[in-house]
């Protein structure tokens, strides 16, 4: 059996329930890994003063310098800065090799901006850091769904598709998972209804076939109609899906599978999941906070440092 991986967690903002979560969790997770928790003693005492409680003495930390009071459910600056520190010093470690994956907890994107940071968050960081087009993917083993565009103002998304470009998207996806087969959704209701709602898919649809004839196997299928990719039926089909915009993957994904589902980078040389939700603010240090995103997002961390290892052999 081979050895635990071990793995730097950043802490996300502390005025949310990052904190909570990985504490409460900490005795699972070192069974699957050897957590390295980002954060400095002084910091990490607050927070579990907080919480009326200690962390344990085999809660092994990284330390990442600044102190500031915690909050909770207060988005300033100050978090939102050691947030980001926390962030980059995981990053670091990863491209070090000194761990073999990153799991980040949730950040505050006012935070960010407040403390002067430029990104909208973790993945558009990490493009910027590692010069990559990293893709964002989230879901579980029940479903994943990538995104073709992000945090983009919805009238921006048709700008953002062409041919060349979604073709480079898929082909990217493909290196990164190995999963098929992967529904991509259209772009207008009914999938276009073959033009008389709109005609992008024409692009969708060419990009597929460009796609697959690179990979030489049909990995791809579409443009499915966006309405009914995730109906049961689909599903029981479709474990992965291609959106063309944030909301028309994200909100069915977790009106299904909130709890369990995860974020992760694909298209990095580094392992990086998240939990897929955020800092939940009005919960934070009511001992509410659930575990299963967490966990999971270790989990598919550690899996994927198997893949990586897999592939090279």
């Amino acid at each position: 059996m081979s050895a635990l991986k071990t793995i730097a967690i950043s802490v996300g903002d502390l005025n949310g329930v990052g904190f909570e979560i990985l504490l409460k969790a900490h005795n699972v997770i070192k069974q699957l890994c050897n957590p390295l928790y980002c954060i400095n003693y002084t910091m990490a005492q607050q927070a579990a003063l907080l919480l009326h409680t200690q962390f344990p003495n085999d809660f092994y930390m990284y330390k990442v310098s600044g102190e500031f009071t915690i909050e909770p459910g207060k988005v300033s600056a100050s978090s939102g800065r050691y947030s980001y520190d926390s962030f980059i010093a995981a990053v670091e470690l990863a491209q070090s090799k000194a761990v073999d994956a990153i799991v980040t907890l949730p950040i505050h994107k006012e935070a960010w901006m407040m403390a002067g940071i430029e990104y909208v968050g973790h993945t558009d960081a990490l493009r910027d850091i590692f010069k990559s087009d990293a893709i964002m993917m989230l879901g579980c083993n029940k479903l994943y769904v990538a995104l073709y565009t992000e945090h983009i103002p919805l009238r921006s998304v048709v700008e953002h598709m062409s041919v060349e470009k979604i073709t480079d998207f898929l082909l990217l996806f493909h290196k990164s998972v190995h999963r098929s087969p992967i529904g991509v959704l259209g772009l207008n209701p009914h999938a276009g209804d073959h033009g008389v709602l709109g005609d992008e898919e024409t692009i969708i649809e060419e990009a597929i076939k460009q796609a697959n004839q690179q990979i030489g196997e049909s990995i791809f299928e579409g443009p499915l109609v966006p309405d009914v990719a995730f109906t049961p039926r689909s599903r029981e089909y479709y474990k992965t899906i291609v959106a063309m915009y944030h909301d028309q993957g994200l909100a069915p994904l977790k009106a299904l599978y909130f709890d369990e589902g995860i974020n992760v980078s694909l298209g990095l040389p580094i392992i990086r999941t998240s939990v897929d939700h955020g800092t939940a603010f009005d919960i934070a240090y009511q001992n509410k906070a659930s575990l299963l995103s967490y966990i999971n997002a270790i989990k598919a961390a550690i899996a994927f440092c198997h893949q990586d290892e897999d592939d090279v052999h």
